[in-house]
């Protein structure tokens, strides 16, 4: 053991006689160990946000919405989901359905006084916090299944519909026009922020300007009537429910049930005017896409490592040919073969530890930096950022625990395979032939 470790100080007393190519070298190993974790905290980042946007639609969930289909397909108007589709679903999956949440959405106006907003107006059920995942403030509530029975004029606002209509004070209480009639507002919404994904599927709603009342009262005072005039132009279509969300009891059993929803939809629908979405589905290959994405992302910055690799053999290699005469020196006074492998090894891994340290103490910075390096990019190429999806322009990194002693084990095994051939080339000189060169 003490062998080992004068052999050590004798590398680091070697190493520091030339402190700039020692550094070099080192830096080399820097970069790529601070790759690495960089790299795979980004990728971390853009994944984790991409499985979030997924399971805030929820894993257990099925979501069906109306599509209007092409052309004269829809025939009288009527397209979409139906309330007899909605009631075949819930007998068709009975017990395997948690909760079934239909939603009737339509552009409306509103208004309280004299002020009026454009929002939407959220024809739905109690289950509508639950699957959806949002709140109520304190002090409100959202309407029951006996609201909904007895079409009762109650809604609940949007955190900006609760700003623009009712500015001042509790707005549970007041009284807001939607359309020609007036509800009550029993509750106000929390804020949720939507989805900035650009896929379809993923891309949830903006709720801060919705109005939610009973879908009973929805259908009973709006109708499913929707009536587009216009220039040469007159449209009547009929909507009877905007979307729908299924709530599996048991998350094993979505795709199954997804399947069984779309053999029951098909079967009553000649045309496709609808979509579904299973959130469940997504995840597994959002995870799949992930995991593939930071084995990726780690094979780039792997190559960093190889390359300060061969940036340490290149400089062990030069530096036994600079100690040639010391070797035969060594070897002359009884050093054997082993104490002059052991040396250079020592050396190259010395460097590449070093470089690993200093790699790793970098990229635990990934997180702090990331914003200000943000910044500078938009500063300086804001077209390019523009361009990239909201979900890279806007990441934040996310540590990958495991690749901290990753990098770093990568970077000593780089010493041990690119120190082990100068380290050996150095122990077969020929004693001799070393002490006679100059």
């Amino acid at each position: 053991m003490l062998a080992w470790w004068r052999t050590i100080r004798l590398s680091i007393k070697e190493l520091l006689l030339h402190p700039l190519r020692s550094s070099l070298t080192v830096l080399g190993i820097f970069i790529g160990v601070a790759s690495v974790i960089w790299l795979l905290a980004i990728g971390e980042g853009i994944g984790r946000k991409a499985e979030e946007q997924i399971v805030d639609l929820g894993a257990r969930n099925i979501i069906l919405r109306t599509v209007k289909p092409a052309g004269e397909q829809a025939g009288d108007g009527l397209y979409g989901i139906t309330r007899d589709d909605f009631t075949r679903l819930q007998n068709t999956l009975g017990a395997n359905l948690e909760r079934a949440v239909p939603i009737r959405a339509l552009p409306k106006g509103f208004g309280r006084g004299a002020r009026e907003m454009e929002g939407r107006l959220v024809g739905t059920t109690d289950g509508f916090l639950e699957v959806m995942r949002m709140e109520l403030e304190p002090g409100g509530r959202f309407f029951t299944d006996t609201d909904g029975a007895d079409e009762r004029n109650y809604c609940v606002l949007g955190p900006e519909a609760k700003e623009k209509l009712v500015p001042f004070g509790n707005a549970v209480g007041a009284t807001v026009r939607i359309g020609d009639e007036f509800y009550e507002v029993i509750g106000v919404m929390k804020e949720k922020r939507s989805n900035d994904s650009d896929d379809k599927a993923l891309k949830a709603d903006d709720f801060s300007k919705d109005i939610y009342i009973p879908i009973e009262t929805f259908w009973r005072r709006i109708g499913d009537v929707i009536i587009t005039t216009g220039s040469g132009l007159f449209q009547r279509d009929i909507v009877e429910i905007t979307q729908v969300v299924l709530e599996v009891r048991e998350q094993e059993q979505v795709l199954e049930m997804a399947r069984v929803v779309d053999a029951t939809l098909t079967a009553n629908h000649t045309f496709p005017d609808y979509s579904m979405t299973v959130p469940f589905e997504l995840l597994e290959q959002a995870r799949t896409t992930r995991l593939l994405f930071i084995v990726f992302l780690g094979m780039i910055a792997a190559i960093s490592l190889v390359v300060g690799g061969i940036g340490i053999m290149n400089i062990m290699l030069a530096t036994v040919t600079e100690r040639t005469r010391e070797i035969g020196i060594r070897r002359a006074l009884g050093a054997k073969r082993r104490d002059i492998t052991r040396q250079f090894l020592i050396e190259a891994i010395v460097l590449s530890t070093i470089g690993g340290l200093l790699g790793i103490a970098a990229g635990l910075t990934c997180p702090l930096l990331a914003g200000p390096l943000r910044s500078g990019l938009m500063y300086f190429f804001p077209t390019q950022m523009a361009a990239l999806p909201d979900e890279i322009r806007n990441v934040e990194p996310l540590l990958v625990t495991w690749s901290i002693p990753l990098s770093l084990i990568i970077a000593v095994v780089v010493g041990v395979v690119f120190g082990v051939y100068p380290a050996m080339k150095a122990a077969r000189l020929d004693p001799i032939e070393a002490l006679r060169h100059e």
